[in-house]
C-alpha cells in the first residue's frame, strides 16, 4: 500500500497541470458569501494535484490586506474595457493569487457588487467583463508570465465571460463553468455589447440572450467545456422548470451531453471542534459536558435564561430563499416545548424587524443579532442542539455541515446539497415541501430525539463523522480537469455550444 501511495503521489507529480481559478470573492481576502469560502478552501486542496492560482478583482480590501502584492504584467485595454497591471500575491499555506489592479473599477466603498447603501454598481458589467478578459488574456501570455493556464475555471456570473472571451479569441484550452448559485445571472441592457468587444451574433438564444437581456451566466453555460454545481442534487434540480431559472432547457441539454455535473463542496480543517481555537471549549464525540460550556456562552450572549431545553440556532443570510418566514411559523413550537433560539444574520429589512420583534415578545427565550461575527457564529454552531435550515433552494449549503461537525443537528428543507449532505433521522432531519406544516413536523422530531439522550448523542456522533473535508472533495475536481485535457489533447471539441430547440 505504502508503494501503491508513493507511486500515485509521484504520477501527480509529473502530471501536475497550471489551473487558473478565477473569482470575484476569496475568504482570506474579501467575502460576501459561501462563494468565497470555496474560493478560498479549493484551490488550497486542489495545490496537492495541481498548480493553481486564483484571480481576484483588486478590490480595496485586498490592497490593503497586508500582503505583499508585485506588478508582474500589464494587461491592455480592449473596447470599452480599461488597461489593468496584474499583481502577483501570495497567502500562507495558500495558492499564489493574481490580483488585477484597476482603482477605476474596484477601489471603492462597499463589496464587490454593490455599494454602501445596497445597490448594484452601475458599471458590473464593465467591471465583471473585465475579470473574464484578463483570465483569457493571462492564458495568451505564455512566456511573458512565466505560467500559463491549461485549464480556465471561472465561478459564478462575476467570472463567466471568462470561457466566452477564451472561445472568442480563439484561446485552444478547456474551461471550467461552476454555478453556486443560479439565481443570479448577471443580467444588463444588449445595449452594452460593443462596449464589452463582444460578436454581435452573441445577442441570440443560442448565445448570451435571456429575454431581451445579455446574461453573463448564461454565456459561461454556453461557452464552457464543462459545466459544474455543488451538489449533485442541485444538478439535476437545475433542468427543472422549478429550479432552472428559465435556463432549464439549455441545462437539461448539458445533463444529457454529460457536459454537467454536481460536486459536493467540502469544509476546511478549521471546522474540527476539538483543535478549533474560536471555541470556548473544545470537544469530541460524546464529550456533551465540554459542548455544554459553549452553550452557556451562546444563552449569555444572547441574554437567554439558563435551561436545560433545547437551543435552535440560525446562521444566515436573512432572505425568502432561506425559508425565514418558515422559521417564524415554527418559533411557538420551539418556545412552548421550552426551547430557545438564536439568530445571527443580516439581510431583508422586513425580515430583520420581524425577528427583532419576536426577540422583544420573547426576551429570555429568543435572541437575535443582525449581523455577523466569525468567532461568535462558530460558537453558536457548537453551542446549539438543532440549526434551523429551511431554505427553499439550496445549491450546496455549508452551514449543515460546519453545524453537524459541531455535534448540531440540521432540520432542513429536502432541496440541494441539503439531500446530499442530510441523511434524514441519522445526522440530521430532513422535511419535503417549504411549507409550515411540514417544517414543524420536522422540529417535533427533533424535539422528541431531544428528550431521549441515547438517541440524541447517537445521531450527534453519527453527524460529527459525516461532514466531507475538502480534501476528501477535490478527487473529482482531478479527475475532470484530467478527463478534458486528454480530450484536448486528443483533438476533441473543447469549447461549449449549444442549438436551442426549435
Amino acid at each position: 500500500m505504502l508503494e501503491s501511495h508513493a507511486a500515485h503521489t509521484d504520477t501527480n507529480r509529473r502530471s501536475r497541470r497550471n489551473i487558473l481559478f478565477v473569482t470575484s470573492e476569496h475568504a482570506d481576502l474579501i467575502k460576501v458569501g459561501g462563494l468565497g469560502d470555496v474560493s478560498s478552501a479549493l484551490p488550497k486542496a486542489l495545490l496537492a494535484f495541481h498548480d493553481i492560482r486564483v484571480l481576484i478583482p483588486g478590490y480595496f480590501s485586498v490592497l490593503n490586506s497586508d500582503h505583499r502584492i508585485d506588478i508582474i504584467a500589464h494587461l491592455p485595454a480592449y473596447a470599452n474595457l480599461p488597461e489593468c497591471d496584474l499583481g502577483c500575491m501570495q497567502i500562507k499555506n495558500g495558492p499564489i493569487i493574481y490580483v488585477l489592479i484597476c482603482p477605476e473599477l474596484y477601489e471603492r466603498e462597499g463589496n464587490p457588487y454593490s455599494n454602501t447603501d445596497g445597490q448594484d454598481w452601475s458599471d458590473n458589467h464593465i467591471r465583471f467583463a473585465r475579470l473574464g478578459l484578463a483570465a483569457a488574456q493571462i492564458a495568451q501570455m505564455g512566456n511573458k508570465l512565466d505560467w500559463s493556464p491549461h485549464i480556465i475555471h471561472a465561478n459564478d456570473w462575476p467570472a463567466a465571460l471568462a470561457p466566452a472571451y477564451i472561445k472568442w479569441q480563439g484561446i485552444n484550452i478547456p474551461s471550467v463553468f461552476t454555478v453556486h448559485n443560479l439565481a443570479h445571472q448577471g443580467l444588463f441592457s444588449p445595449d452594452c455589447l460593443p462596449a464589452l468587444g463582444l460578436p454581435l451574433d452573441v445577442f441570440t438564444i443560442e448565445g448570451m440572450e435571456f429575454h431581451g437581456k445579455i446574461s453573463f451566466l448564461k454565456a459561461g453555460l454556453v461557452y464552457a467545456s464543462h459545466i459544474t454545481t455543488v451538489s449533485q442534487t442541485y444538478a439535476r434540480e437545475i433542468t427543472t422548470p422549478e429550479h432552472g431559472c428559465g435556463l432549464d432547457g439549455l441545462l437539461k441539454t448539458k445533463f444529457n451531453q454529460g457536459l454537467l455535473s454536481g460536486i459536493i463542496n467540502g469544509i476546511d480543517e478549521s471546522w474540527e471542534p476539538l483543535s478549533d481555537p474560536h471555541l470556548v471549549e473544545g470537544f469530541g464525540a460524546r464529550q456533551w459536558s465540554r459542548k455544554l460550556a459553549n452553550t452557556r456562552h451562546v444563552e449569555k450572549l444572547f441574554g437567554l435564561h439558563h435551561s436545560n431545553g433545547p437551543l435552535f440556532a440560525v446562521v444566515s443570510r436573512l432572505a425568502h430563499q432561506k425559508g425565514l418566514d418558515l422559521t417564524l411559523g415554527v418559533v411557538k413550537t420551539i418556545v412552548r416545548a421550552g426551547g430557545r433560539l438564536v439568530v445571527m444574520g443580516t439581510g431583508e429589512s422586513r425580515l430583520e424587524a420581524e425577528l427583532e420583534r419576536l426577540a422583544r415578545q420573547h426576551p429570555q427565550q429568543i435572541g437575535v443579532h443582525i449581523g455577523f461575527n466569525e468567532a461568535e457564529a462558530r460558537r453558536i454552531f457548537a453551542g446549539s442542539d438543532f440549526l434551523l435550515m429551511p431554505s427553499r433552494f439550496e445549491p450546496c449549503g455549508l452551514s449543515q455541515m460546519y453545524a453537524q461537525s459541531f455535534g448540531s443537528l440540521p432540520i432542513a428543507h429536502r432541496t440541494g446539497g441539503l439531500v446530499d449532505t442530510i441523511e434524514d433521522g441519522v445526522t440530521g432531519f430532513l422535511f419535503r415541501g417549504a411549507n409550515i406544516e411540514s417544517y414543524r413536523n420536522a422540529v417535533q422530531r427533533a424535539l422528541y430525539v431531544f428528550k431521549h439522550p441515547n438517541l440524541l448523542s447517537a445521531m450527534r456522533c453519527r453527524a460529527m463523522a459525516s461532514p466531507p473535508f475538502w480534501q476528501d472533495s477535490v478527487q473529482p475536481y482531478d479527475n475532470l480537469y484530467r478527463s478534458l485535457l486528454k480530450k484536448s489533447e486528443n483533438g476533441k471539441v473543447i469549447f461549449g455550444n449549444w442549438r436551442a430547440p426549435a
